[in-house]
């Protein structure tokens, strides 16, 4: 059973950074891309970034200079760096592989 964890949200003060990460046990993270997004409750979920296997990335426009996506194959791990964080970042961050969710980890930006 592939299983997805993702970690490092919690609490920040307005323009502070957080990394989160996303770990996984399954050999799906070698040949599929990572994806991150977020959702907040009663909206539909927003794609922010992704990366291949190959380290291809791609980011939403709405976080592209502030958030960096990365990739350790090793440890089949993936890590976005959240930079310069707004309230209007407050939310639910999931990663998926594939069609693999993890559970979810809170962020939120508040003073």
């Amino acid at each position: 059973q592939v299983q997805l964890v993702e970690s490092g949200g919690g609490v920040v003060p307005p323009g502070g950074s957080l990394t989160l990460s996303c770990t996984t046990n399954s050999k799906i993270f070698d040949y599929y891309p990572v994806k991150w997004w977020r959702q907040a409750p009663a909206i539909q979920r927003e794609f922010l970034a992704q990366i291949s296997p190959t380290n291809t990335v791609e980011y939403a426009e709405s976080v592209k200079g502030r958030f960096t996506i990365s990739r350790d194959g090793a440890k089949k791990v993936s890590y976005l760096q959240m930079n310069n964080l707004t309230p209007e970042d407050s939310n639910v961050y999931y990663c998926s592989i594939s069609t693999n969710w993890g559970q979810g980890t809170q962020v939120t930006v508040s003073s």
